[in-house]
């Protein structure tokens, strides 16, 4: 098992122990389990992520291919917009979500909001700088 995926199981483990709550540099922050498939290999994944809360719409959450900053995308942000859906978990709730691309001027508003909360995204946003925009999709309840 990678280092990588060692960490993700530890926080789902802790996600799922907790109703949806996890400890550590996730203290206190909105975090959600993304259930995808993956686009080539067909396998089922479950990533754990932070999200933003559609202030306006409860049905709406956004999650952010930051991947810490890298020159990539995650291979999870492909496999949500290739399917166009997934399954999250939010707290002890799993439920169906369609995918949506969210871009533009709304796009670094959600961004911007992230960022504003939790000054990490705007250090991954430095780092990508001239390189890559970070993607914001939208998950919204079926």
């Amino acid at each position: 098992m990678s280092e990588a995926t060692d960490w993700n199981t530890s926080i789902i483990n802790e996600f799922r122990a907790n109703d949806g709550k996890v400890g550590g540099g996730f203290e206190g922050a909105p975090m959600v389990l993304v259930h995808h498939v993956g686009r080539k290999s067909g396998k089922r994944n479950v990533t754990p992520m932070m999200y933003l809360p559609d202030d306006e719409d409860a049905r709406t959450i956004y999650v952010f291919a930051s991947k810490a900053g890298a020159p990539t995308n995650p291979a999870w942000y492909y496999n949500l917009v290739t399917a166009g859906m997934a399954q999250i978990e939010v707290g002890t709730e799993t439920v169906d979500v369609a995918v949506t691309e969210v871009t533009g001027a709304e796009r670094d508003r959600r961004y911007s909001e992230q960022a504003r909360r939790y000054p990490g995204f705007a250090e991954y946003e430095e780092k990508t700088a001239g390189v890559r925009t970070i993607p914001v999709l939208a998950l919204t309840r079926s």
